[in-house]
């Protein structure tokens, strides 16, 4: 019975940063094991942890951090910045751009694709290997090794909401989440794009969020509320789902981050409040921690 207390205690997540709440609304989340980054939407801002929390960077005019990854070879901060449409305290355009920072917040590379609207919504990176969705029109494109393109791995029109995504452990195929659509597994090589229904045949709609840890995907729920933290396998011609720490439930959660032996978490991020144009936020946003074993479960 006391073990059993224990382990459950251990199941707590702690929060390991909080931002302050002048920052209304934060969407973004990353770290190199030592620095946690954050990406503050509505003030253009990138927050970073070491462990008090300071402004590392305003976004160039225009532009609204969401997603962020870090790049351990480059090493580079990389920033999904966008104008959406449909966004009370945003301004829209056309195009966004993904721009890469360095460790003092200054902006090394800003890319877009050569035509065409870019709304990037959410960018990964494995081994110097970087992906960025498109959260309005479902593409997801792959950076060229040079750094100086985005080629286009599902063209427009193919997705409907790019969401989050994560290479696999063989670096052959990406998969991603597409929030309407559901989860789905791009082929390198070939470029194909295959959906995955979950393991009642369904689409595994509603996820944002997603990292990988072994042969375990991790993703942020949050197509109704409250959110939860999903575990997503590979299964024969698709994937089974299920919950990482079960009865945890996250409040207005978007995405997640991996630094190899914790999974970073941003509940509270502010949105429904935004959304409704409430313009103070009482508490500050918490990032939270779940240390995660070589089995890649809960420690």
């Amino acid at each position: 019975m006391i073990l059993a207390m224990v382990a459950a205690v251990a199941l707590v997540p702690q929060t390991v940063a909080t931002i302050d709440p002048k920052h209304r609304l934060v969407e973004g989340v990353a770290s190199d094991g030592t620095t946690i980054w954050a990406s503050s939407l509505i003030d253009r801002q990138i927050i970073a942890c070491k462990p008090e929390c300071k402004t590392l960077a305003t976004m160039p005019d225009g532009l609204h951090p969401f997603a962020i990854a870090w790049d351990s070879k480059r090493k580079r901060l990389w920033v999904a910045g966008d104008c959406p449409p449909g966004v009370p305290f945003i301004k829209a355009c056309e195009r966004g751009a993904l721009l890469a920072l360095d460790n003092r917040g200054r902006v090394q590379t800003r890319i877009a694709p050569a035509s065409g609207s870019f709304h990037p919504g959410d960018v990964s990176v494995a081994n110097g290997d970087l992906f960025v969705s498109d959260s309005q029109n479902g593409a997801v494109y792959r950076l060229t090794p040079e750094g100086r393109a985005l080629v286009a791995l599902v063209p427009p029109g193919v997705g409907k909401s790019g969401q989050g995504s994560a290479l696999d452990a063989d670096g052959k195929t990406l998969i991603v989440a597409d929030y309407s659509q559901g989860i789905a597994a791009i082929d390198l090589a070939s470029g194909t794009r295959t959906l995955l229904p979950r393991q009642d045949d369904k689409p595994l709609r509603g996820v944002d969020g997603l990292v990988r840890c072994g042969d375990t995907w991790l993703g942020i729920y949050n197509g109704a509320a409250p959110g939860h933290l999903l575990t997503i396998k590979m299964r024969e011609g698709g994937v089974e789902y299920g919950e990482l720490v079960e009865e945890l439930v996250l409040p207005d959660p978007t995405q997640i981050a991996f630094d190899g032996k914790r999974l970073l978490i941003v509940p509270n991020s502010g949105w429904e409040k935004a959304m409704k144009g409430e313009a103070t936020r009482a508490e500050g946003a918490p990032i939270i921690a779940i240390p995660l074993g070589a089995d890649c479960k809960p420690i």
